[in-house]
Order: structure tokens, then sequence, then C-alpha cells
């Protein structure tokens, strides 16, 4: 009897999560172009789950894990609001790009929209510092809107990590 009812809260709470809808797989798929699929967005802090095909095995395993910005650290705002960015971060805690969705910067289109600003995370631990002008570039000097989106990315995928990670054997 038990067992029934751990099935059946189980397949209650599948229920209850939203699917991936296609917008939102199509921007997952930016940051993870070799997911083999992406679980709905659940957990505590929110995040999806990047599934990728195991090599010895051809069975999914996670393979990272993706999540907004704005739900992680929603007060960080740039010059005229939250920027709002997708983040994929591998299991090891390295980003693997983020992705900027929206924003409502008056100078954006030459700051956080430029390709370079996010490029510039792919390949940067969350151990690293995220510090303006030595590891992280302001790309056209608009500092106000690219520190806090920077504060943004360092701050949510610290928080995602330190909760949903293994830390690194010594």
């Amino acid at each position: 009897m038990r067992i029934l009812a751990f099935v059946m809260a189980g397949a209650a709470l599948l229920a209850a999560q939203a699917p991936v809808d296609s917008k939102q797989e199509a921007q997952l798929r930016r940051v993870f172009p070799d997911a083999v699929s992406f679980s709905p967005k659940g957990g505590d802090p929110p995040h999806f789950k990047v599934f990728k095909k195991d090599p010895a095995t051809g069975s999914p395993v996670v393979g990272g894990l993706a999540f907004w910005t704005t739900e992680l650290d929603p007060l960080e705002r740039g010059y005229d609001g939250p920027i709002k960015m997708l983040v994929g971060m591998d299991t090891a805690g390295v980003l693997i790009g983020v992705l900027v969705v929206d924003h409502h910067e008056p100078y954006g289109y030459f700051s956080v929209d430029l390709p370079e600003f996010s490029a510039q995370f792919k390949g940067k631990s969350i151990r690293d510092p995220f510090r303006l002008g030595a590891d992280i570039d302001a790309v056209s000097r608009a500092t106000m809107t690219v520190g806090s989106a920077s504060r943004a990315v360092r701050n949510s995928a610290r928080r995602v990590a330190t909760q949903l990670l293994t830390p690194p054997k010594k």
C-alpha cells in the first residue's frame, strides 16, 4: 500500500510540473545545443535538468542545469529593471552559456545585447571572481547594466551549484 501511495504521489508531482514548451526548449537548445532532452522546470532553486547521451551506455544522463537569473536573484536590477538571462552550467560548475532573453535597458543594444557579452561567460567556473574590468569585460563600458547582469549570473550560478551540485574532491 505504501508503494502505491509513493507511486501516486510521484505521478501527481510529475503532472503538476509544466512541460517544457517549444519557446523554452528553443532557448534551452541555444545554450545546450547537444542536449538530448530537458526536464520540466522544478526544484529549489527552480531549474531545468539537461540530459545528454552517455557515450559509454547511450542512455540519457544529467549533463547540466539551466536556470533563469530573474528567478534566483530577482532583486538584481540593471539601469532600467531586471535583465532576464538563461544560464547553463555543467555538473562541475562550469558555465556552458548565457542567453539574454529580455531587458529594458536604454543602452542594451551595445552592452548586454552584444554577442560578446554572453560569450565571455562560456567556460567560466563558479569559482572565478566575476570582477568587472578584470575577468568580466564591460564590453561597452555600460558598467551599471553589465555589472548587474554579471552579478546576476554569478550569484544565481553559485546558488544553484551550492544547493544542487556535489563539491569537487580535493
